[in-house]
């Protein structure tokens, strides 16, 4: 009963305090909320999304500490690339990664640290080849990505996924 009602209980939170985040607490906004998120999980149940199953929380918990520390130095980065005329000429481009993550989860968190940190961006993935592209607003070396990459993220995420 309860999971007709609530098919995705994390979801409906998750966006019922996105909502009060977003438009500040009031009864209004949370009675609003509560009937967007309720009708936002229920209109995911003819989808079906796969349930993600982790193995293990330790990566992940490490893996956000890393990324946090990337998105800021990539901040700072990118922030030095766009205000600093004398800069040399940056040299943009996509890089073609070879993935051995399968679980569809690790994917999509993969996706969203790429796209998530600035002066990267997730443009492609052939499942069957297993290659992802990304696009690199500063690329010097096309192997440093590829490197990084592997293992720095799809190392922790295939341990906790995988």
């Amino acid at each position: 009963m309860m999971r007709a009602v609530l098919p995705y209980p994390l979801l409906s939170l998750g966006l019922l305090v996105m909502w009060l985040l977003l438009n500040g607490f009031s009864l209004g906004h949370l009675v609003l909320g509560s009937i967007i998120a309720l009708l936002a999980a229920k209109a995911m149940t003819p989808l079906e999304p796969a349930k993600p199953r982790i193995r293990s929380w330790w990566p992940l918990l490490h893996l956000l500490r890393i990324v946090a520390g990337d998105i800021v130095r990539s901040n700072i980065a990118v922030a030095q690339l766009v205000l600093d005329r004398s800069h040399r000429e940056r040299v943009s481009g996509f890089v073609t990664i070879p993935v051995d993550l399968k679980d569809r989860t690790a994917l999509t968190v993969l996706a969203v640290i790429i796209t998530s940190t600035p002066g990267t961006a997730w443009v492609e993935y052939h499942s069957a080849a297993g290659l992802m592209m990304i696009h690199v607003l500063d690329l010097r070396d096309e192997q440093e990505w590829i490197d990084l990459i592997k293992n720095r993220y799809e190392r922790l995420l295939m341990e906790a996924f995988e």
